[in-house]
């Protein structure tokens, strides 16, 4: 692959030089931009002049070089989406979090979309990300390639076990919290109030996913396996539930973002006590899973299975 050493072109020459180079490649064709600085603000030029039509990526980062791989986009191709770099590597989910990027119910947004909407540098997301090159992702949260009936059944038997688990405790101590500290902490009765509606909400979805769509979902995997056909559904196409599932998940991740919100990030007062921190803390943990949760349906089962089903009808 070509590099392009700008250290040796004059500066007011060097972005009209990249952006020249850029313009002539073909779509999936790339080169090295070798830079004795952070080229930074190039990322952002090219973005309000070229839109999301590249791929950058950091190859060396400092601290006297710096190179970066600037590829364009084929025709039709777009850039992954924060869901799509979340489900290709689960460490990944980790930096979207401490960035406070929404990977699970926002998950359709772009990486540029979702830190333009959260008011954050996509550059150093980008950066924290090249990071995980150094690490290794443990082999036993590639969700990304598991058969899709177990990774149904492991969404039931450790998410939704879960829920079920944890609904009851939080909504009795948030409903303590609220009834001891309301008058001089009016937010934690809202936050009871919105977490009344998380536990009704949950409750009615879960078992519509483990009655129907997660059954039929496995239905087509052992037919696929059997080389037969999957058996018609009386939903129609499986996009149908999934759209209704994904809705939901929307609607019960807003009421835990209110819920960070008015929490200011779960952090307790000081003059909470200790059921009021404890309450913070579970509170922070259930948030936690629940986009882990939700991750691993939006964007690994829901789109592979609805794949499938296309694949199964020719």
């Amino acid at each position: 692959m070509e590099t392009l050493d700008v250290t040796k072109i004059e500066p007011r020459l060097k972005h009209p030089t990249i952006f020249d180079k850029f313009d002539a490649l073909s779509g999936g064709e790339a080169f090295i931009i070798h830079n004795d600085h952070d080229p930074k603000p190039l990322y952002y030029q090219l973005l309000g002049e070229r839109g999301q039509t590249f791929s950058w990526e950091y190859l060396q980062e400092g601290p006297e070089v710096w190179e970066v791989k600037l590829s364009k986009l084929g025709e039709g191709e777009r850039p992954a989406t924060v869901g799509e770099l979340a489900a290709s590597d689960i460490r990944k989910a980790e930096v979207f979090r401490k960035f406070g990027l929404d990977f699970c119910c926002g998950g359709n947004k772009t990486l540029a979309e979702a830190c333009q909407e959260q008011g954050i540098s996509a550059m150093e997301v980008e950066s924290a990300m090249s990071e995980l090159e150094n690490t290794e992702a443990p082999a036993s949260q590639d969700f990304n390639n598991w058969e899709l009936d177990f990774l149904a059944d492991y969404i039931v038997n450790t998410h939704h076990r879960y829920v079920n688990d944890t609904l009851p405790i939080l909504n009795e101590i948030s409903a303590k919290v609220a009834s001891v500290h309301g008058v001089a902490h009016p937010e934690v009765v809202e936050i009871a109030n919105l977490f009344k509606g998380v536990e009704n909400e949950l409750l009615s979805h879960m078992p519509k996913e483990e009655q129907i769509l997660f059954p039929y979902i496995k239905e087509m995997v052992t037919a696929k396996r059997d080389n037969q056909a999957p058996p018609p559904a009386a939903f129609g196409s499986i996009e149908n539930p999934i759209r209704m599932m994904e809705a939901e998940h929307t609607s019960t991740g807003d009421n835990m973002k209110k819920i960070r919100e008015l929490s200011g990030n779960f952090v307790p007062p000081e003059d909470a006590c200790a059921s009021y921190t404890y309450l913070y803390n579970k509170l922070e943990e259930f948030e936690k899973d629940l986009h882990q949760h939700i991750h691993l349906e939006n964007n690994i089962l829901f789109p592979k299975s609805i794949k499938l089903e296309k694949e199964s009808q020719g």
